[in-house]
């Protein structure tokens, strides 16, 4: 049975749902149905569970080898890449010499990077979506550290998911061939991203993906209806239809059209929050110039 030859773990709220998909659509690659398998941190993102919803979306964490092994059965000799694409990977080193036993030290390895600031609010905006979030973004941000005391999950935790200089040092010293892109990147230079990364794989570098134009999951807020509930909260209704109807594609852009009726124009991230953040980023974000030297010209002005 074929195992991933390639993982990209992360970071969340980064365009790695995009990632996913784009990346599906090669005939040579092989994506699961389901994306965000997050097998080898699921024992660690279960134990975080005090959160509001928390454990509705632990559900859906994949916690044996087996079944992990699974959702890759359907792969063929056509596919020469194989890959799982789970962010949560890259803020638990702990978990390297896992992968390596499992999947082989050889396996490629994809980091997504976006303005940590935009990613931070991103993160949140879609816990206020999901109706969890009832704080203000700032005060949300100074709650952090108590969060984490209490043991919510890791995607309430807005600035460490942000910190990523130090995570991405030690999967590059752990793996011989890491990839790091940025989502500003793959928006503006979509076809150039794609195909950069096609040639990373070892795929037809000049295949020209068919879904490159859609973006998915846009992030945003919506008005309270009964369809954006139905949509965006946590439910039992919402867990049924994760667990027994596999999200494809179409599917995904069907959704996007339904809520286009629905949404709301994007808040601003407030001058508090914001000045908080670039204090906050600044030497993070340098140190991460000085290990990749990636062009980061598109993220906030401070921290260039």
């Amino acid at each position: 049975m074929k195992r991933p030859n390639f993982v990209i773990v992360g970071f969340p709220k980064c365009g790695t749902t995009s990632l996913h998909y784009y990346l599906g659509d090669h005939p040579e690659i092989f994506m699961p149905k389901q994306k965000e398998l997050h097998y080898f941190t699921a024992k660690i993102l279960t134990s975080q569970n005090k959160g509001p919803g928390d454990n509705s979306v632990n559900q859906f964490h994949i916690n044996s080898f087996q079944a992990y092994k699974q959702h890759f059965k359907v792969a063929q000799k056509k596919h020469k890449a194989i890959g799982d694409a789970s962010p949560s990977y890259i803020n638990y080193p702990e978990i390297i010499p896992d992968i390596k036993e499992k999947l082989g030290a050889e396996v490629k390895i994809i980091i997504v990077l976006r303005d940590p600031i935009r990613r931070s609010f991103s993160n949140y905006l879609q816990l206020v979506r999901e109706n969890r979030e009832k704080l203000s973004f700032f005060e949300a941000l100074k709650a952090e550290e108590q969060r984490m005391k209490m043991g919510y999950s890791d995607f309430w935790y807005y600035k460490w998911n942000s910190l990523y200089a130090k995570k991405v040092e030690i999967f590059k010293k752990a793996f011989d061939e890491v990839y790091v892109m940025t989502n500003e990147n793959l928006k503006q230079n979509p076809l150039e991203s794609i195909q950069n990364l096609y040639k990373f794989l070892g795929v037809d570098a000049t295949y020209k993906p068919q879904n490159l134009s859609k973006q998915y999951n846009p992030g945003g807020l919506y008005k309270q209806n009964l369809v954006t509930k139905l949509i965006f909260r946590q439910s039992g209704f919402r867990r049924f239809l994760k667990r027994y109807i596999p999200i494809t594609p179409r599917m995904k852009s069907l959704k996007q059209d339904i809520l286009k009726q629905f949404e709301k124009p994007k808040p601003e991230i407030d001058k508090q929050a914001e000045d908080f953040l670039v204090e906050y980023f600044k030497d993070d974000v340098k140190l991460l110039k000085s290990l990749i030297g990636l062009n980061i010209e598109s993220w906030h002005s401070k921290l260039k």
